[in-house]
């Protein structure tokens, strides 16, 4: 005899509902309702005010079940002895042309966005209108084909000529890429920065020299900071070749192809609502609207499947459904009621937060929750996964808020999101003509008794996407 721990359907399925955020839990429980017989929404029943008296009944009149039921007989009717000329693929009669009603469907359709086209389609497009010839057109067209997302071309011309059956000369390749690269977005088609920056120039007005020629030669030199060196080599003055990367930042693109197409973000739509109480004092903390479907089985359902008058075939289909529905409605409970403690727990250990922002975020691990809350640290990890909460202080996802962190000599604990808003702060006070390196800014750190290597400042840094010293500095 041995024990052991087993996973059952029903608690593979209620991880599985734990760790869906909103919107999948909306289209999960939306495709159950389709499938599951057993399952209906749990709606109010609607009030009816009897003519007679005023007194308030609950569900549907007699007389209004008679109504239906009359205009359905109308409905069965109408099919039955339509005419030959009636659209029969409509929803219903057919609407005339100057009536104000149309078809939610066709309206939703109508005023959906257009698909944005894709890089590709674009460059294809265009390629349509060019007048080459038949051996250039194809090879065009492979050469768009290989052209990444962001716009260059990182495949050998040879390759894609090779791939071409039958396959197509060096010279042929060449020029169809001379003409693909006359495209838009300028610079495309492009192997390397380069290229692609001098793509770009050419088809700029006015005189480029000097952006040219730092281009041609000097491109490391800037991507480092090293303009002292570019000036000596090249005889331009510090003014001039700070003037001439000001322009190029402001007209050169290093991803010409991220310019063509849609690429914004999706929204996002929070889990939980975490806000300051009205009487001013604390936090509130609920679930955001479709956390809480309100589910029910069906009492039809039920009675068939208890009921020994039925075939046992149809018995063994209720019953079926209602386990199946019983499981997914306790399911959606315990995600909603974990879901909410795990919130109030977070909202009360990061109190700080609320108040002075990340710099207030103590440190709170998954682990230390879940000994508190008698659960295992992956029920946690399930629950914050892929959610996110609505704050006075924006939209941040749940994981936010579990940090790890360090003590300062004084004893107190700060999480690691306080020493990145110190190590920002430090850099943005700092002189841009003498700036602070990872060193410098560690014995800072240690004088406010937050004692780190120089090597986590520079991950910290580098994190918060901010470059080196070297990079940093200004020249005159």
């Amino acid at each position: 005899m041995r024990m052991e721990q087993r996973l059952t359907p029903q608690l593979i399925q209620s991880m599985a509902v734990l760790q869906k955020p909103v919107a999948e839990l909306e289209a999960y429980v939306a495709e159950a309702l389709e499938t599951n017989a057993a399952l209906e929404l749990d709606e109010p029943q609607p009030v009816v005010i009897a003519p007679e008296d005023g007194e308030r009944v609950e569900g549907r009149s007699e007389q209004r079940k008679e109504q239906e039921n009359g205009f359905a007989r109308l409905d069965r009717f109408a099919r039955d002895f339509e005419p030959e000329w009636f659209d029969r693929g409509s929803a219903g009669v057919r609407r005339s042309s100057g009536s104000d009603e149309s078809d939610a469907k066709m309206g939703a359709m109508a005023n959906t966005a257009g698909r944005e086209i894709n890089l590709h389609e674009n460059l294809l497009e265009q390629w349509a209108l060019v007048e080459v010839d038949e051996d250039i057109r194809r090879a065009g067209v492979a050469i768009i084909n290989s052209i990444e997302p962001n716009g260059f071309l990182r495949k050998p011309l040879a390759e894609i000529g090779e791939q071409l059956r039958p396959p197509l000369a060096a010279e042929t390749i060449e020029k169809a890429l001379k003409e693909v690269q006359r495209l838009e977005p300028t610079g495309v088609a492009a192997r390397t920065s380069t290229e692609c920056l001098l793509l770009q120039l050419d088809a700029l007005p006015g005189d480029n020299t000097i952006e040219r020629r730092l281009i041609e030669h000097h491109l490391d030199d800037l991507v480092h900071n090293r303009l002292p060196a570019v000036a000596k080599a090249t005889g331009y003055s510090i003014g001039e070749i700070t003037e001439a990367l000001k322009a190029m930042r402001s007209r050169l693109y290093l991803h010409p192809g991220h310019l063509v197409g849609d690429r914004s973000v999706p929204p996002i739509r929070p889990d939980v609502i975490v806000e300051y109480a009205d009487s001013g004092d604390g936090l509130t903390v609920r679930l955001a609207r479709g956390n809480m479907p309100q589910l029910r089985l069906r009492d039809d359902i039920v009675a068939l499947a208890k009921s020994k008058e039925n075939d046992k075939e149809e018995r063994e289909f209720a019953k079926k459904h209602v386990e199946e529905a019983s499981a997914l409605i306790d399911a959606i409970n315990f995600r909603h009621s974990r879901l909410l403690q795990v919130s109030r727990a977070i909202a009360e250990k990061q109190r700080d937060f609320f108040d002075v922002g990340p710099a207030g975020l103590k440190i709170c691990r998954m682990s230390d929750l879940a000994t508190e809350l008698s659960c295992d640290p992956s029920t946690i990890s399930r629950t914050v996964a892929d959610k996110y909460v609505q704050t006075p202080r924006g939209v941040l996802p749940m994981r936010y808020f579990f940090t790890g962190g360090t003590e300062t000599e004084d004893g107190e604990t700060v999480g690691w999101d306080h020493v990145k808003s110190r190590v920002r702060e430090i850099v943005g006070a700092e002189d841009r003509k003498n700036p602070l390196n990872d060193v410098h800014i560690a014995a800072l750190l240690k004088q406010d008794g937050i004692d780190i290597s120089r090597r986590t400042v520079a991950k910290y840094r580098q994190q918060l996407e901010i470059p080196a010293a070297r990079q940093r500095r200004v020249f005159e």
